[in-house]
């Protein structure tokens, strides 16, 4: 099955042989985006901070950012999988978060790392956290690939800093396709929602607007 590991910044040198060669003909082929958002001390020329906005706007692909190292492996079974459209991840410099970090932020009780990765569905993200009861005020956090753990972070202090707030915090997974049931029901239970990714304008608050101002 072919795959092309690339700098995301690199791919957009490359953005009319993604559109002609690959989308056009719907080819399964899977784009493993390295370095995808702010990357450091790489700098800016290698700062993958276009991808979400490029790629999202291409018909008939699909478009997943993993939150963490576990998401990851599952996300390359998923994309390993999928046979009938191109599909791209995207994931960033740096260190994983750790089985401790895993096991507090998002309670996956895990003793060790999975051997192997599950797929997981097309366009379906998750509820990580779920906001306290009782409160006068609902804030929803929307996150985008590794934003997620910070968010939950901000969820804890938001709530240690106010006792009539409750925050609740979802894992899109996918901006392509969006998983608009779960953007519906945030919207419909909260009174705010929130969006947190790692890139320029077009990105997953982007896509969920219309979908939104529709609804």
């Amino acid at each position: 099955k072919p795959f092309c590991a690339i700098y995301s910044t690199f791919l957009q040198r490359a953005y009319d042989q993604l559109i002609h060669d690959v989308a056009i003909q719907k080819l399964p082929v899977r784009f493993i985006l390295d370095r995808a958002g702010l990357v450091g001390n790489d700098g800016p020329t290698h700062h993958g901070s276009f991808d979400l906005a490029y790629i999202g706007c291409i018909p008939g692909i699909a478009l997943c950012a993993p939150s963490d190292e576990v998401e990851l492996r599952n996300m390359m079974r998923t994309i390993y999988e999928v046979d009938d459209k191109p599909t791209a991840l995207r994931y960033p410099r740096g260190s994983a978060l750790g089985l401790d970090v895993l096991n507090d932020l998002f309670e996956y009780g895990l003793d060790e790392y999975p051997a192997r990765g599950k797929a997981l569905p097309l366009g379906k993200g998750r509820v990580v956290r779920g906001a306290r009861e009782d409160v006068s005020s609902r804030v929803a956090i929307l996150s985008l690939g590794t934003r997620l753990a910070e968010s939950v972070l901000a969820a804890r202090a938001i709530e240690g800093a106010h006792a009539d707030v409750g925050v609740t915090v979802a894992d899109a997974r996918w901006m392509k396709p969006l998983d608009t049931a779960l953007v519906a029901r945030l919207a419909e239970e909260h009174d705010v929602l929130i969006t947190v990714e790692e890139g320029s304008i077009g990105g997953v608050g982007g896509h969920l607007l219309p979908h939104l101002s529709l609804g």
